[in-house]
């Protein structure tokens, strides 16, 4: 547990610190005289930052171990803090996000590698569960946090906290558990794989495919199910967290404190669900919990803009919470439970490079769309992606949680 600790320490910090600036995005109409749709683009910014440092990521971690990882992203985070506190310019503050997400997603691979690296199998499911779980309990407290900031201090104050926290998080990289994949006999890394071409779009398919070929031929449909279910659910994060704020302020008139409330009740639910998310990730099944994480949504989407009060969305959050805490961890857990360990780091970059592009096109679109109608739209427009990853998870992905004494299908 003590070489846990600062893995989920971590976690909580860029949970908390992220989730502080969500409250923040329609005083950016105001405060930099945008539009609702241009304010919404500082979502899309962290997740393009996100989609650029995905593969480096993997790259990453698999060439030189998750404690760099865990000093470099949150050092890549606070540095951009720091310019977006201290440069009152709306492209500055996408620029800074942009750096963010990519040092997030650093920083999240390596606590995730670390941490696989010290459990055993059966309790893979709890792990993953924890980490998603304690982040999101930073995503609860974070947007509450962060309306207040705003509404006294100035959307500045958002900034220079989650530098601080940054920082912290730099020290606990520094004492945190090392990992690097186990190579089995695997042929090392052909020289041809370096950060630069991981970086190259054509390189970065050719690295895909070959990374795919490396997953047993039964397992192959099912991670290719898990990347389509993970896009769908980078879609439903990044509308929620770039699009709720300006239903809910622009066009319901809520306070940036009322709107940090409501995703702190989506949080605290989401917290709620680790222990249970663990268990039925570990004991009852992987599909348990990745069936509804996505069906779920996309019900409440298609309910989400017919909600006018804050009790309504109050309860949609609720719900959604209920889904965000079933597919914590499920989806990265069912994934290492189907990928070889030499590659773990960068298939699961892989993955999530994927998916990634969900997050930066949703709430881009997403921005269109409210433009063009309203912030409600969008919510419908995107709840038919949800669905088809529910669906392919449960008739198309495999069961991949092996049961002791049982005949399993999983790796």
């Amino acid at each position: 547990m003590r070489a846990i600790a600062p893995l989920y320490a971590s976690a909580l910090i860029s949970g908390l610190g992220f989730a502080m600036v969500l409250p923040a995005i329609p005083v950016f109409v105001t405060e930099f005289d945008v539009s609702v749709g241009a304010a919404a683009q500082v979502i899309t910014a962290f997740a393009l930052g996100r989609f650029v440092g995905t593969p480096a990521s993997g790259f990453l971690v698999d060439r030189f171990g998750s404690r760099r990882t865990m000093i470099a992203g949150p050092a890549m985070v606070g540095l951009a803090a720091v310019a977006a506190a201290l440069v009152p310019a709306f492209a500055v503050v996408l620029g800074a996000m942009f750096v963010i997400g990519a040092g997030d997603v650093i920083w999240a691979i390596g606590r995730e590698i670390a941490g696989i690296d010290l459990v055993p199998l059966r309790q893979r499911g709890r792990l993953m569960s924890g980490f998603h779980g304690i982040h999101s309990g930073g995503m609860a407290m974070g947007p509450l946090v962060g309306g207040i900031l705003t509404e006294r201090v100035g959307y500045q104050a958002i900034f220079v906290v989650f530098a601080a926290l940054a920082l912290v998080a730099v020290v606990l990289g520094t004492v945190a558990h090392e990992a690097y994949p186990s190579r089995g006999g695997a042929p090392a890394p052909r020289r041809a794989t370096t950060l630069r071409s991981m970086l190259s779009p054509v390189r970065r398919v050719e690295a895909m495919v070959g990374l795919f070929k490396q997953i047993e031929r039964p397992l192959r449909a099912t991670y290719a199910v898990l990347v389509f279910a993970t896009f769908s659910s980078f879609v439903f994060r990044l509308t929620l967290q770039a699009m709720l704020p300006l239903y809910a302020g622009s066009q319901l008139g809520f306070s940036p404190a009322q709107i940090g409330l409501l995703f702190s009740i989506s949080g605290i639910v989401i917290f709620s669900m680790i222990v249970p998310a663990g268990f039925v990730i570990d004991k009852i099944g992987r599909k348990w919990a990745t069936v509804p994480s996505t069906g779920l949504p996309a019900l409440a989407f298609v309910l989400l803009p017919f909600s006018d009060t804050f009790l309504q969305l109050a309860v949609l959050v609720s719900v959604m919470g209920v889904a965000n805490g079933l597919s914590l961890g499920s989806l990265a857990t069912s994934t290492y439970d189907v990928v070889p360990a030499a590659a773990r780091g960068r298939l699961q970059a892989a993955r999530r490079t994927i998916a990634e592009v969900g997050a930066v096109g949703a709430p881009l679109v997403g921005g269109i769309l409210a433009n063009a109608f309203n912030p409600g739209v969008p919510f419908i427009a995107y709840a038919p992606i949800l669905l088809a990853g529910s669906l392919l998870l449960a008739f198309v992905g495999r069961e991949t949680l092996v049961k002791p004494g049982a005949q399993g299908s999983g790796a």
